[in-house]
């Protein structure tokens, strides 16, 4: 039997980042994490980072995130008629900001950085490499077994080969996110765990965390299915297709 434990957002390292392919859930996740560390107690502050698509975007639920607290550094033009691939000059000081409390024996400071998809979301992320590599930072690749073109641990490794080259920066953990929106159960969260752990060990990394939603992590998960112990992290979905 799988036992599940329950992630901890507020002991998310200073400089979060979060790379994947596109549409894997990771600005849904970034907004989850977001609100789970400052209910923590931590001082959060959100980078959009995505200047490659302007759809399903950190910067879209702005009011979401400084409702509960959270700062958010959005591309410059975001979410007006010009919207365009114009990153902001605080990107820099919102990493610097999160380094500077922890040199100074601190860990109230939290950045989240959401970068855009694939390697080509995730160059923008490579301006900052030096800057990140200054501080402790996580680098989460965040899969999801349902999305196209990374649906075998293969596809997946090759997707975060060409994105640690573009960004300059190596993963340091899969996150695994595989779901099917509302229609994500328990039998599609069991059979992602599978797939995160090939994909980690052929990236020689480890699963930091899979998520599930927040009404089946309430229930105590536990499946027939594997042995031994999971972190999980639940979520709620706030990122929706226009249509919704």
């Amino acid at each position: 039997m799988t036992v599940f434990e329950t992630f901890d957002a507020a002991s998310l390292c200073p400089v979060t980042i979060l790379v994947g392919h596109y549409g894997t859930g990771k600005t849904n996740l970034a907004v989850n994490l977001a609100l789970g560390a400052a209910a923590g107690g931590r001082e959060v502050v959100v980078v959009d980072l995505d200047v490659v698509n302007p759809y399903f975007r950190a910067s879209d639920y702005k009011e979401l995130l400084e409702g509960h607290g959270v700062r958010l550094v959005a591309p410059v033009l975001a979410g007006t008629t010009l919207d365009g691939p114009s990153l902001s000059g605080k990107v820099a000081p919102a990493i610097q900001w999160a380094q500077d409390d922890v040199f100074g024996n601190g860990n109230a400071r939290l950045v989240i950085i959401d970068a855009g998809g694939d390697d080509v979301g995730a160059t923008a992320l490579g301006r900052f490499a030096q800057l990140v590599e200054a501080a402790p930072y996580c680098l989460y690749y965040v899969v999801n077994r349902n999305r196209n073109l990374t649906q075998t641990p293969g596809e997946a490794v090759d997707v975060l080969r060409e994105i640690e080259a573009k960004c300059r920066l190596r993963a340091t953990a899969v996150v695994n996110n595989t779901h099917l929106s509302d229609e994500t159960d328990e039998a599609v969260v069991a059979e992602g765990l599978p797939f995160a752990h090939a994909v980690a060990d052929q990236s020689g990394l480890a699963v930091a965390f899979s998520t599930a939603p927040q009404s089946l992590v309430q229930k105590s998960m536990r499946f027939e299915q594997g042995s031994g112990i999971e972190t999980v992290f639940g979520v709620r979905r706030y990122v929706r297709t226009p249509w919704e």
